[in-house]
């Protein structure tokens, strides 16, 4: 068979090449970038931390602009300011989640001192105990970013880049007092465009702005002259440039004035007009523009059909480093033998064992018979095995051998934590410090999950069973068998498979199959309110009468009697008993009806760690009545189906035994 190549398909060729080319070799800023400022520290819950607390907690309330939010609390050396300012094309929702996360790291990374700033690609956060936009010292927290690929004509690029900037530059700076803000595109070298963006925090005047602008321009030409693309970062502006589309949303901007049309072009009469070059040059471009487009539509769903691929189908041999022969794990466990059995549940038996370097294990042995947990299997050992975190059980390594699954852990000496704060005897062992350092470290393992891991992971089976207890009573977040993945940029999903244990799962799953991170929230609530009180999430005997955990603590926020919840055996100091309440306040948050309404984890980790930071009246929860043999939601009783028993039907996780 003969093949014809053509001239106009070679061009064709050669345009997607370069473009795919082009799509290769661009390179990402390295966001996020933090900077602590100054060697001025504050100690804690001193006030300056309660007004930093303050300030921070009040900033996405403050919307000052477009994407500009600003506050400040306190007064004299003690006032603490911050301000916030998301990229002029990024949504509201987008910009809010930027800043919560840059709340919590730099108050991480920076977690004593009086003057910080980091800066992500779509936002920047500062705070400081002094005035932010007062100082004109430009340079203070500038940050520099360059491609790595140099123009080869400087002098050609600068021709086009420098009055492109300078354009923008006036733009910007003639903006109103919500938004200033430019994003163009032009013509640049070559076959190259040049994609552009300046931008001042808003209440900045029109001369402010453009000195500003003018500064980081020039600094671009003084560090990074010829580069295929640069990022200059200033609290008071910012500036970039790059040889490839960066924007995230632009029908949201304010249209940009309107120009006046050029004269029509008239042809001497007597003569019938032809098409230009330009006209032709204009409808190739716009055909292979057209081309280039369906490509990469095309190569974007085929990568996202491959991620989801990846993450419902799992492929054990990319992890074989991990793989233990089904004879070591067997002599590990004496033959699985009944002494070394930890507990029993739906999909099988774990086991204790111990390898021949002395470590001991946890051997997770999924049963033969059962009619599912294949999927949950591949699920958790190609998920766990990625994860890193101090409160996430550390995964060892599986077994794959005919019929045989198996999961390897590592030994946690204290069981679950089921075993302590249900137990009449054992729960004395947990006083309000270890039960404190048990629900920080459980949210910071679930903030992991939901934001610092490289997929957004919902668990989707968090409970009192599922934490374990190191020998230091540390938590360790395990059983990622219900785990659900998304991409980065997804929030919410749907199913028609129910899984998890009911009472700690929100009516909207249960009745409907909607999850999102805050199904964990709600998970996380009700596990706080059980540490706290000694009593499972279902019904219990307290003064002679029959009472529901989520009802009973509701009923006793409303009567302000909160303090009768807590375990008895907890014998608690005075100077925690406003702690505990507080704990208490944040766990009716995480379990209201309004999923909207439940803070994100991130949130959570603020409120549990600053005891300043005011919150919010909690609404309604959401309330499970239980009887000997039903679950039902009470907001939607009858749409139930009276699904039995404690645990759905595929709630028969290994997790519920005896914990490893």
């Amino acid at each position: 068979m003969k093949i014809i190549v053509t001239r106009k398909a070679l061009l064709l060729f050669s345009l997607i090449f370069m473009y795919l080319i082009n799509f290769l070799i661009k390179a990402q800023p390295p966001y996020p970038f933090i900077k602590c400022q100054n060697e001025t520290t504050y100690i804690a819950n001193s006030v300056y931390n309660r007004n930093l607390d303050a300030a921070l907690f009040s900033l996405q309330t403050t919307n000052s602009g477009f994407g500009y939010y600003n506050s400040s609390a306190g007064q004299g050396t003690d006032r603490a300011n911050a301000i916030c300012l998301c990229r002029g094309d990024v949504e509201r929702n987008m910009c809010q989640s930027c800043l919560r996360d840059a709340i919590f790291r730099l108050r991480v990374v920076c977690h004593n001192q009086t003057e910080a700033v980091i800066y992500y690609e779509f936002c920047l956060l500062k705070y400081s105990n002094a005035t932010i936009l007062g100082n004109n010292d430009m340079a203070r927290d500038i940050y520099r970013m360059q491609n790595i690929n140099t123009f080869s004509d400087k002098e050609q690029f600068n021709g086009v880049l420098q009055p492109f900037m300078s354009k923008l530059r006036g733009e910007a700076a003639a903006g109103n007092s919500l938004l200033k803000f430019a994003m163009e595109d032009t013509s640049g070298p070559g076959s190259n465009t040049l994609y552009g963006v300046t931008q001042c925090v808003p209440s900045l005047s029109e001369p402010e702005c453009n000195d500003c602008l003018e500064y980081a321009i020039n600094q671009m030409s003084l560090c990074c002259d010829g580069r295929y693309g640069v990022v200059i970062l200033m609290t008071r502006c910012n500036v970039r440039y790059e040889i490839y589309e960066f924007s995230i949303n632009s029908a949201i901007l304010p249209p940009p004035p309107s120009s006046q049309p050029s004269p029509p072009v008239t042809s001497p009469p007597g003569k019938k007009t032809r098409p230009s070059r330009t006209v032709i040059f204009v409808i190739v471009l716009t055909v292979s523009a057209i081309v280039i487009a369906s490509i990469c539509i095309f190569l974007i769903l085929r990568r996202k059909k491959i991620l989801v691929k990846k993450d419902n189908i799992m492929d054990i041999s990319t992890i074989e480093s991990l793989q233990y022969t089904f004879e070591m794990v067997k002599e590990a466990t004496n033959d699985f033998s009944e002494s070394n059995k930890l507990g029993e549940g739906g999909f099988g038996s774990v086991y204790k064992g111990n390898l021949q370097n002395g470590q001991d294990i946890a051997v997770k042995r999924l049963s033969k018979d059962s009619g599912q947990g294949e999927n949950e299997f591949k699920n958790e050992v190609m998920l766990v095995a990625k994860l890193q975190h101090r409160n996430l059980v550390r995964f060892l390594g599986f077994s794959l051998e005919g019929t045989e699954r198996l999961l390897i852990y590592e030994f946690m000496p204290n069981a679950s934590l089921d075993h302590f704060i249900f137990d009449p005897t054992k729960c004395a062992l947990l006083d309000w410090n270890k039960r404190d350092k048990i629900i920080k470290g459980v949210a910071r393992g679930l903030l992991y999950l939901h934001e610092d891991s490289r997929l957004r992971i919902i668990h989707r089976d968090l409970k009192a069973s599922n934490v374990l207890l190191d020998e230091e009573m540390n938590p360790k977040i395990a059983d990622f068998g219900m785990a659900r993945l998304f991409n980065i940029q997804e929030t919410h999903g749907c199913t028609n498979r129910i899984v998890g244990t009911y009472g700690y799962m929100p009516p909207e799953y249960v009745m409907h199959g909607q999850f999102s991170v805050k199904l964990d929230v709600f998970s996380f609530g009700v596990l706080v309110l059980e540490i706290i009180t000694g009593q499972k999430n279902q019904y219990f005997k307290i003064d002679n009468k029959l009472e529901f955990l989520l009802t009973y603590a509701w009923k006793s926020w409303r009567q302000e009697t909160t303090s009768n919840m807590i375990d008895p055996t907890l014998m608690v100091e005075s100077n925690s008993l406003d702690e505990i309440i507080r704990t208490i306040h944040i766990g009716l948050l995480c379990v209201q009806s309004n999923v909207a309404e439940r803070p994100t984890m991130a949130s959570i980790v603020l409120m549990l760690n600053s005891s300043s930071l005011s919150l919010q009246i909690p609404s309604e929860p959401a309330f499970f009545m239980r009887s000997s043999a039903t679950v039902v939601a009470a907001s939607d009783s009858e749409n139930s189906n009276q699904r039995s028993s404690q645990s759905s039907g595929n709630d028969a996780s290994i997790s519920d035994i005896v914990a490893r």
